[in-house]
């Protein structure tokens, strides 16, 4: 059976779709009371932030919950654990999956109490925008103590992983930093767009969102300079961004729920659901999990099958 992505590819050479055509998809919409946001993958469930708490989800429903005084901006899963910051607390708080119990809490400091960040796994550690003056902190999950703090860009929020080094993104100062795990310093500094934000790694290349101007940017991640953009709207407003299955895809929060991106092309080859306001993505081994806040909802979505069929 041939991917998801080589199907797309395919009837769009053979002039059978349109890059943004609708695809058929049967999604499960799961209602979620409060305000369930932020997302990490855990097997076939999803955490999620809310009010007060981190809660995990399957399809079946609720699994459990994590009572927490502020829980904030994306999570990272690691050392059977998941790792959130508390915008409230000013730290990174650490959960026993399987038990869903808190093990530890540790006084990072949070860069952006707003709640707009990202903690995120790799090399071993865990990573946090600590420091709103520009500083990034490195835990060691042996210990749950910080062993590094890294001097980087005024204002910067937003981390990923991918590559062999650590990337972060100040939406202030309009920059990408590349950051060797190695030395734990900044190796390169890239120019981006208007209001560049959340950012993910993967399909050979890393990927940010460049909000004000509606684009996401492609950065190659062994020289870290821009290679091309793809026009998605006008803004791209909040929303989140992943990689699998051969795309990137964009939770947006104008005219579709989320978008997928060709990698290669730099085309939005598919558009889905309705505009539900803002809300993170998540991809999964079989499909993705989004949240809407704004209508209190997480959503299940199966890989989509082409109106086509298969």
């Amino acid at each position: 059976m041939r991917t998801f992505k080589a199907m797309l590819t395919a009837l769009a050479i053979s002039g059978s779709i349109i890059p943004t055509m609708a695809l058929a998809h049967k999604e499960q919409v799961l209602e979620v009371p409060g305000s369930a946001d932020f997302l990490a993958v855990d097997g076939d469930s999803v955490w999620a932030t809310n009010v007060g708490r981190v809660e995990r989800w399957s399809r079946q429903g609720k699994l459990a919950e994590v009572a927490m005084t502020r829980p904030c901006g994306a999570m990272a899963i690691h050392a059977g654990s998941l790792w959130v910051a508390d915008c409230k607390e000013g730290a990174l708080v650490r959960i026993d999956t399987q038990k869903a119990q808190k093990v530890a809490t540790i006084a990072t400091g949070i860069a952006n109490p707003k709640g707009e960040l990202n903690v995120v796994a790799g090399a071993g550690s865990i990573w946090v925008a600590s420091d709103q003056k520009g500083v990034v902190s490195r835990i060691d999950p042996a210990t749950n103590k910080v062993v590094a703090t890294i001097k980087v860009s005024l204002g910067t929020h937003y981390l990923t992983f991918g590559y062999d080094a650590l990337w972060a993104v100040s939406s202030e100062s309009k920059t990408v930093q590349r950051i060797d795990p190695k030395t734990n310093t900044v190796v390169k500094t890239t120019e981006l767009g208007n209001s560049p934000g959340f950012l993910a790694s993967g399909v050979g290349a890393v990927w940010v969102q460049e909000q004000g101007d509606g684009t996401v940017a492609r950065i190659n991640p062994t020289t870290g300079d821009v290679t091309g953009r793809v026009k998605v709207g006008e803004v791209l407003k909040w929303g989140d961004i992943d990689t699998g299955a051969g795309l990137v895809w964009l939770r947006t929060t104008e005219a579709q729920t989320f978008v997928a991106i060709d990698p290669v092309n730099l085309t939005v080859v598919s558009r889905l659901g309705k505009a539900e306001g803002s809300g993170a993505l998540r991809f999964a081994s079989s499909g993705l999990w989004t949240s809407a806040h704004d209508v209190k909802t997480i959503t299940w979505w199966p890989e989509p099958i082409l109106a086509h069929g298969m």
